[in-house]
């Protein structure tokens, strides 16, 4: 598994530990799959800034809906 991937399903369950991170499906919008409100996600972006020192912007949030989305975003501006 992806770091990065394995990185925002920590901070997910961390964030809403009712989750089971293992059903998440990693390419399909998040918020299809388990109950995130405005905050829940803003929490979560604000959490993977924290870990990886990349942040993403408002405007930018629908490019990351899923787990595999927010990784790659992640990942491309880690490296580049």
């Amino acid at each position: 598994m992806n770091p990065t991937v394995a990185l925002i399903l920590r901070l997910l369950g961390d964030l809403a530990p009712e989750i089971d991170p293992t059903t998440i499906d990693l390419d399909r919008a998040l918020r299809d799959q388990v109950e995130l409100d405005s905050m829940d996600v803003l929490d979560l972006m604000e959490a993977v800034a924290a870990a990886t020192g990349v942040e993403v912007p408002e405007r930018h949030y629908p490019l990351v809906q899923s787990v595999a989305q927010l990784a790659a975003y992640t990942d491309a501006r880690r490296s580049g």
